[in-house]
């Protein structure tokens, strides 16, 4: 159980919490193009794709989707594959550990099907090169034995679609990145679409919710729709101990006040950055390793899960020296910003 008065809990969080969380989520997501709500450019450009492959009876050429956690790129897999009425398989770049954990994904796979490779940019080298052939031209070929025995050994494979995703598009190579015909990036939600992802939300999970509501929740999102669905289920917890049958904009406003959401989208965490940052460097330039050690994260967290928020809403910017605090954030916190930084 999440305890919101545990400073290190996120309620906002990019990542499912548990088994339980992950299966609630599934059962929110889109699984057709019609009912997939924000990113109009991507699912306009997708429509063509696929209904290109459909008429040509042939594969979709290889997708990778890259942006923030939380997006929807797992969805967005599932969507496709719906549409095109195959298979979906799906896997991640840490759990391909040698070319015969490829092979052995690849060989379930039939005509046309999807195979979804998330965290793609985690993929071990060796594993990536194996990769190059079966998305260019649908074999494999592998060694096989130790020794004098070893010999090579040529695997066909059936037309299919590869979709990667990664939140660090950057660290894919050059060779794995130029394969994929079709590149996506996804952008954060505006409140309007997930103030729609939010009444769509609490419908499916039969959950009562005013579009004022709605519209409360999807402010406090960070532009992200798990972060949006994560935020109604909480809400509709204390709903339901309150004994309230619809969240109206008062209760949606009180539960994200105790769960320590402001109308930002910021939460304890990202406070507790920024402070730390104004008050042990005066606001920076600091380190991103400097960061992380400070607030006991990693490097790779806090540059995909909380930097870029922080950044693409003005709280935070880049510089040759390291992150600064800008003066909106001192603002928001409520610290006055020093006269020598400006």
């Amino acid at each position: 159980m999440t305890d919101y008065n545990n400073p290190d809990e996120r309620i906002i969080s990019d990542e499912p919490l548990d088994d339980s969380e992950n299966a609630i989520e599934k059962s929110l997501r889109p699984h057709y193009l019609a009912e997939y709500i924000g990113q109009s450019k991507i699912k306009t450009e997708l429509q063509i794709y696929i209904a290109a492959a459909k008429q040509r009876q042939e594969a979709m050429d290889h997708a990778l989707l890259f942006g923030p956690p939380g997006l929807g790129k797992t969805t967005l897999a599932l969507v496709i594959a719906n549409e095109l009425g195959v298979n979906l398989r799906t896997t991640s770049g840490p759990a391909i550990e040698k070319a015969g954990d490829l092979l052995s994904v690849l060989s379930e796979l039939q005509a046309g099907d999807v195979l979804f490779i998330d965290e793609i940019h985690r993929l071990p080298r060796a594993v990536e090169e194996t990769l190059y052939s079966a998305m260019e031209d649908f074999y494999v070929d592998i060694i096989v034995g130790q020794g004098p025995t070893a010999h090579p050994v040529h695997f066909p494979l059936p037309p299919f679609t590869l979709i990667g995703a990664t939140t660090r598009a950057g660290l894919l190579s050059a060779p794995l990145r130029d394969r994929f015909g079709i590149l996506a990036a996804l952008n954060y939600y505006d409140a309007h679409d997930l103030q729609e992802i939010v009444l769509r939300s609490a419908d499916v999970l039969q959950t009562r919710i005013t579009p004022e509501a709605a519209l409360e929740v999807a402010l406090r999102a960070r532009g992200t729709p798990r972060v949006a669905n994560r935020l109604l289920k909480r809400i509709r917890d204390f709903a339901e101990v309150s004994h309230q049958e619809e969240i109206d904009q008062d209760l949606a406003a009180t539960a994200l006040t105790q769960l320590r959401v402001d109308r930002s989208g910021l939460d304890q965490v990202d406070r507790r950055l920024l402070t730390m940052m104004i008050n042990l460097y005066n606001g920076g330039p600091v380190g991103l390793k400097t960061i992380a050690v400070n607030i006991g994260e990693d490097v790779e967290t806090v540059e995909t899960m909380y930097e870029p928020f922080l950044l693409q809403n003005g709280f935070l910017k880049r510089t040759s020296r390291g992150r600064m605090v800008t003066p909106k954030a001192y603002q928001h916190l409520g610290i006055p910003f020093p006269e020598n930084n400006k």
